[in-house]
């Protein structure tokens, strides 16, 4: 079973989350974490994913067009990633660098894929999915490895229900 950790990152705070939610998921037994760039992911790699843990920096408020279009090509397999876990993050150079409605932007292309998303853990923020201001600190980066655990330990109890 594995998460599909997929980011685009042009200044490396985005990469750096993606390390470390790909660690949370690695903690779960029984659920391994695949971590690829926007450019690198296909569709193949979310069919073959029981959940997509995706993020990106703030780019207007919105997603970078390089994971958009990434989840434009998803159209053909729409329907083989119903049921899946998804979760979102993303990261900005300002504190009011629109941060949240990227990680909102992810969250809806998700859903329209009629996967299941969800958001970090209460025991992090209990929000929309982790975010930074510019290079993560390490209490980012701890909630970030807690969404990873949250994701495939959900991946898991969906796979045993």
């Amino acid at each position: 079973m594995q998460v599909l950790v997929v980011y685009h990152s042009r200044s490396g705070s985005t990469k750096k989350i993606a390390e470390a939610i790909v660690r949370g998921v690695e903690e779960v037994a029984g659920v391994a974490a695949v971590m690829k760039t926007a450019s690198e992911a296909t569709p193949d790699d979310f069919v073959a994913a029981a959940g997509v843990i995706s993020g990106s920096p703030a780019y207007f408020g919105s997603m970078a067009a390089e994971l958009k279009t990434l989840f434009d090509k998803l159209v053909p397999v729409r329907s083989k990633l119903a049921n899946k876990v998804g979760a979102a993050f993303a990261s900005s150079g300002d504190p009011s660098g629109g941060r949240e409605t990227t990680m909102l932007s992810i969250l809806q292309a998700l859903m329209i894929c009629g996967m299941v998303v969800v958001g970090d853990p209460l025991d992090a923020s209990g929000h929309y999915g982790v975010s930074s201001i510019g290079d993560p600190d390490r209490v980012t980066l701890a909630h970030a490895g807690k969404l990873g655990a949250r994701v495939a330990g959900l991946v898991k109890k969906l796979a045993d229900a």
